[in-house]
């Protein structure tokens, strides 16, 4: 008797502690299972949706998202999400990979979930010779279009996961907000620094968007990231376009190759002055490592670099 008064207490235990796994597990079900292309549209998911989702980005932080080789991880997570994000303007679709898992993972379908969030933004279209008409997909550098992304974010999750509509529409309305009031500030800004000096150079092209929403004139070393990319002609042409406008400053950015720039740093005498946030967040814990983070980073780090 004394041995089953002892024994009851354990099992009891042992029986509470199964119901508490097997709850986390249905909770965990319960979330939303979303994939993103990379890790901006990761961290406005990720501001919008909470801890109503779990997310898994494809192209990891730091790495280029023009072109990526899926591993097997990411089919796996493809072909079990109930909504994929992607950027479009043809950032995934340019080297093809991006169709090539939704095939794979049976969500290239007319109804399958899969979502564009760049829908609704006026692009801007390549310029060099055989891009012409392709469409620049850093639509993101421009605040105005982050909330774009945000609103369209929002709108998906909440056609995937209407019982929690409220808490998304919340979620968006609060940090929307947070983007609108950067926005303004970084016009207020910029509009304090005299036009003729407010010119950007980067490494890629990335900075057309940006540079048309703030009023900045804007030029590179090469267009768009591809394997062409730091050529001779192309630091030739972007050396005469820094002698004739007298550009007197140059950034670099977190996810390029900085020797390009450091060439033409060389060529023209002028430094580089700061380091920009372009197709990947920041490091965890480190800077730009969120999109709101990268975006105050860069708009920061140009009107310092430019007023000096």
């Amino acid at each position: 008797m004394r041995y089953k008064n002892i024994f009851l207490p354990i099992l009891l235990l042992f029986v509470l502690a199964l119901s508490a796994c097997s709850n986390d597990t249905k909770e965990t079900k319960k979330r939303l299972q979303v994939v993103a292309t990379y890790s901006i549209i990761y961290d406005l998911v990720k501001q919008i949706g909470g801890d109503k989702v779990e997310i898994h980005s494809l192209v990891p932080i730091g790495a280029n998202p023009h072109e990526y080789d899926p591993l097997p991880k990411d089919l796996m997570k493809t072909t079990d999400a109930d909504i994929v994000f992607y950027n479009g303007l043809n950032l995934e679709q340019g080297n093809s990979w991006f169709k090539k898992l939704l095939k794979s993972s049976n969500k290239s379908g007319k109804d399958a979930p899969v979502y564009m969030v760049s829908k609704g933004v006026s692009p801007i279209y390549l310029e060099s010779n055989g891009l012409e008409g392709e469409t620049d997909p850093h639509a993101w550098l421009d605040i105005r279009n982050g909330i774009i992304f945000a609103k369209n974010i929002r709108d998906g999750l909440i056609k995937e996961d209407p019982s929690n509509k409220k808490f998304y529409q919340k979620n968006a309305d609060a940090y929307i907000k947070k983007l609108e009031n950067l926005h303004a500030k970084t016009i207020e800004e910029l509009n304090k620094i005299p036009k003729e000096k407010r010119f950007l150079i980067t490494s890629e092209g990335a900075f057309k968007y940006f540079s048309k929403a703030y009023d900045l004139q804007s030029g590179y070393i090469w267009e768009i990231n591809s394997e062409g990319q730091g050529t001779p002609s192309q630091i030739k042409n972007v050396v005469d376009l820094i002698r004739a406008k007298k550009v007197s400053k140059l950034f670099v950015e977190t996810s390029v190759d900085p020797r390009s720039m450091e060439t033409v740093s060389k060529e023209t005498g002028a430094p580089i002055v700061g380091t920009v946030f372009t197709d990947s967040l920041g490091k965890k814990g480190e800077a730009g490592d969120t999109y709101y983070k990268m975006m105050e980073w860069n708009t920061k780090t140009i009107i310092d670099a430019l007023n000096e």
